[in-house]
C-alpha cells in the first residue's frame, strides 16, 4: 500500500494538471462512448418493436414537412367523412398518444390520454403485469369504458377501481374502469426514429372503436391521422386515401412502407454516429499517448527514488500490478461520475414531472443504461491495458545505472 502511495503521488501526480486534463478527457470520452452505445441499444429495441410493420401491404402516414397546413380551417364534418372513407374501405391501426390532463396520482404527475384502436392494440402486444387486456367492444357512453393503466398510476387507481373524467377528446364526463396494468417501463418506439421513445408509466389506454370516433373531436382526427397505418393495403389506395384527405382538409400527408422509415432514418442517423465514433476514438488515442507520456516523463524525473525501489526488489510484475490500481481507480471515477449524470438525468423527469420519460429502474437506470455502461467499462479496460502494457514495455528500456549515477 506504501508503495502504491509513493507512485501515486510522487510520480502519477507529479503533474496533476495533465492527469486532471486526462481525467477529462477520458470522461469526454466515456460520455460519448455511453451516449452511443445507449442511442444504439435503443435503436435496436425500436427495430424489433416496430418490425411487426415492415411487411409489405403496410404504409404509415406522415404529414408531408414541405406543406402548408392550415389546421383552422379544418371541420369536423370533414374528418369524419374521412374516418367513415377509411372505416368502409380500409384496415387501420390508430394510435394517439400525449393528451394530457390532470389526474390525482400519489406522485402528482401529469396523466397522459392515449387512444388505441384494436388493430393497433394487436400490433403494439402490450405486456400486463396485473388483470386482462382491453375490450375494444363497448358503448360508449352506455356505461364503464375499459381502459389500462401504467406502473406509475397502479396504487392510486388498481384493478377494478373506477375512475369519473371528463374525457380530453370527447370533451364529454365519462366513468373509466381499469381493466389491467401495464408492465413498468412500457414504451412506444416513433416510427421514423426508432432510438426514441414514449413511455407509458403514467398512460391510460382507452379502448377506440366507431363509435368512439363518432364521438370525439377534431384533435383525435387529426392527430390519429399523424400516424395512421394502413394494413393489407397497396401503394394506390394509399394514394387514393391521401388525395381524399388533401380534399376535405388541406393536408397533404406521405405513405411510406416501415423500409422506407428505416432508410430514411440511417440516413443521418449512420452519418451521426461516425462522427461521434471518429471523435471518441481521436480522443482515446489522445488519453493513451497523454498518459504513458506523462508516466514516463514522471518516472524520469523520479528516476532516483525509483530505481531504489526497483534495487529493493519491485518487480515489473508488481509495478504493473501498481499501474493497473492506479488506472483502475482513474476510470472508476470517471464511471462513477457517469453513472451520477445518468441517474440524476432520469431522476431529473420524475422532479419536473415529465411524465413521458418518467421510468422505473435500479437506481433510477433502466436495462439499456446498465448495458451501455458495461461497454463503456469494456472499452476503459482495454484502454487501461493499452497504457499499462505501453508504460512498462517503454521503462523496460530504461536503464537501471541511470538511476544510480543520479
Amino acid at each position: 500500500m506504501r508503495i502504491l502511495h509513493f507512485f501515486i503521488t510522487r510520480i502519477f501526480l507529479k503533474r496533476w494538471i495533465l492527469v486532471l486534463g486526462m481525467i477529462i478527457l477520458l470522461f469526454l470520452a466515456n460520455y460519448l462512448s455511453f451516449t452511443t452505445a445507449r442511442s444504439i441499444i435503443s435503436t435496436y429495441q425500436g427495430y424489433q418493436e416496430i418490425e411487426t410493420l415492415n411487411q409489405e401491404g403496410t404504409f404509415i402516414a406522415n404529414l408531408d414537412p414541405n406543406s402548408e397546413a392550415d389546421f383552422d380551417r379544418i371541420e369536423i364534418d370533414d374528418t369524419q367523412k374521412v374516418y367513415e372513407y377509411l372505416n368502409n374501405n380500409y384496415t387501420y391501426a390508430l394510435q394517439a398518444d400525449g393528451f394530457v390532463t390532470s389526474l390525482y396520482n400519489k406522485y402528482k404527475m401529469e396523466v397522459s390520454f392515449n387512444y388505441i384502436n384494436e388493430e393497433a392494440y394487436k400490433i403494439n402486444q402490450f405486456r400486463l403485469s396485473q388483470g386482462n387486456h382491453l375490450d375494444f367492444n363497448y358503448k360508449f357512453n352506455k356505461g364503464e369504458i375499459p381502459v389500462l393503466v401504467g406502473a406509475g398510476l397502479a396504487t392510486t387507481y388498481p384493478v377494478g377501481s373506477t375512475i369519473e373524467i371528463t374525457d380530453p377528446v370527447t370533451k364529454q364526463l365519462v366513468n373509466l374502469k381499469v381493466q389491467g396494468v401495464l408492465e413498468k417501463n412500457t414504451h412506444r418506439s416513433n416510427f421514423y426514429a426508432p432510438n426514441s421513445k414514449n413511455y407509458f408509466n403514467f398512460s391510460i389506454f382507452l379502448p377506440v372503436n366507431e363509435e368512439f370516433i363518432q364521438s370525439a373531436g377534431l384533435d383525435l382526427h387529426v392527430n390519429g391521422l399523424m400516424d395512421i397505418a394502413l394494413l393489407d393495403s397497396t401503394k394506390e389506395k394509399a394514394a387514393d386515401l391521401n388525395e381524399l384527405i388533401q380534399e376535405n382538409l388541406g393536408l397533404e400527408f406521405n405513405f411510406f412502407n416501415q423500409q422506407e422509415n428505416f432508410n430514411y432514418f440511417e440516413d443521418y442517423y449512420v452519418n451521426s454516429l461516425k462522427i461521434i465514433c471518429i471523435i471518441t476514438f481521436i480522443l482515446l488515442l489522445i488519453i493513451v499517448c497523454l498518459a504513458t507520456w506523462n508516466t514516463l516523463i514522471s518516472i524520469r524525473l523520479m528516476i532516483k527514488d525509483f530505481t531504489i525501489n526497483l534495487l529493493v526488489g519491485l518487480s515489473h510484475s508488481k509495478l504493473r500490478a501498481i499501474f493497473y490500481s492506479y488506472f483502475g481507480i482513474l476510470f472508476s471515477i470517471t464511471l462513477a461520475i457517469l453513472f451520477v449524470i445518468t441517474a440524476f438525468n432520469r431522476f431529473g423527469f420524475w422532479l419536473r414531472k415529465e411524465s413521458t420519460f418518467a421510468t422505473y429502474g435500479i437506481f433510477g437506470l433502466i436495462s439499456m443504461d446498465w448495458i451501455a455502461l458495461l461497454i463503456v467499462l469494456f472499452i476503459d479496460l482495454i484502454i487501461g491495458f493499452a497504457i499499462v502494457e505501453l508504460t512498462i514495455r517503454k521503462i523496460k528500456r530504461i536503464p537501471i545505472s541511470v538511476g544510480v549515477l543520479q
